[in-house]
């Protein structure tokens, strides 16, 4: 499945189910000082969420264009080196301003994974955080409770900032295989090799957190979920990496003619090279596109 398609079923789904479609923003984020660029789809709504804005609409979806690369979410370092790091990735999400909640938003993942993108159930491994049993109970309904796995807020309690909307979340993990990654017997969803790729993070808002650390129950609980575009492709067209898509094949092929060097003929380190080119290349020239000055 070509990466356009992926990108139109997406939106299609949760369009089906009752989702306003809601085009990306800036990735320079509109009068709010605590970003320096958007890092999550859920960031234009984050008034939304606090509830301090209403909207026309209580479901939402888009595919946002991110950009992490320092700050709290900083994934700059892995660039190059894994299967699936990025510093520019867009994020497909569906939203709830204090409509639908865990329940709703764990089915909708589920479906759209098997049904419409077709993955085989039996490779996802969803990861609850710690003390959320709902979660746990609700994926036990749907696979065996040895596929679920609890992790801590390192991994299973997000937020957008060091303040603003947070809460626990529930991620979906694809086995790419035990020849993939650490080769590890105890290799699990948490892992930071390969195997495991989470995909699409849950996120449950449910608080509010201040400057002194404090997380206060917000008004109205909330959904913001966002999966890796890019990782959902790699998945999908069984690539090695993000790299070895038809999202990067253009830059790959200008890169070869550019350095007369063979991509896939290459040593580790080369690829490595290849791959942060393509990453840097793209992040710089959107961040340009949406009014950045180097």
């Amino acid at each position: 499945m070509k990466s356009p398609q992926i990108r139109q079923k997406f939106l299609d789904y949760f369009e089906k189910n009752g989702h306003t479609v809601v085009p990306s923003s800036s990735l320079i984020p509109a009068e709010d000082p605590t970003l320096l660029f958007a890092n999550a789809g859920m960031n234009q709504f984050k008034d939304a969420f606090l509830g301090t804005e209403k909207r026309t609409y209580t479901r939402a979806t888009s595919i946002q264009k991110c950009v992490r690369a320092g700050g709290k979410h900083n994934d700059l370092d892995q660039v190059g080196f894994t299967a699936r790091h990025l510093t520019f990735f867009e994020m497909m999400g569906n939203f709830s301003f204090g409509d639908y909640f865990k329940t709703e938003a764990i089915a909708f993942a589920w479906e759209f994974l098997t049904k419409n993108m077709g993955l085989d159930g039996e490779k996802l491994y969803p990861s609850v955080f710690t003390e959320d049993d709902d979660s746990y109970d609700l994926w036990a309904k749907i696979v065996p409770a040895e596929r679920i796995t609890r992790l801590g807020a390192e991994h299973n309690f997000w937020s957008m900032g060091d303040t603003g909307p947070c809460g626990p979340c529930t991620e979906i993990y694809f086995d790419r295989g035990s020849e993939i990654g650490c080769k590890q017997k105890s290799c699990a969803p948490g892992c930071e090799c390969d195997r495991f790729t989470e995909i699409w993070n849950l996120v449950f808002m449910q608080y509010n957190r201040d400057e002194d650390g404090n997380q206060n129950p917000l008004k109205q609980t909330g959904v913001d979920t966002g999966m890796g575009f890019e990782r959902l492709v790699m998945v999908m067209q069984d690539k090695e990496s993000v790299y070895d898509t038809d999202v990067f094949a253009p830059l790959i092929t200008k890169i070869e003619a550019l350095s007369g060097k063979d991509y896939d003929a290459s040593d580790d380190e080369a690829r490595a090279a290849f791959r942060v080119l393509c990453d840097h290349v793209r992040s710089a020239s959107l961040l340009i596109a949406d009014g950045c000055t180097p």
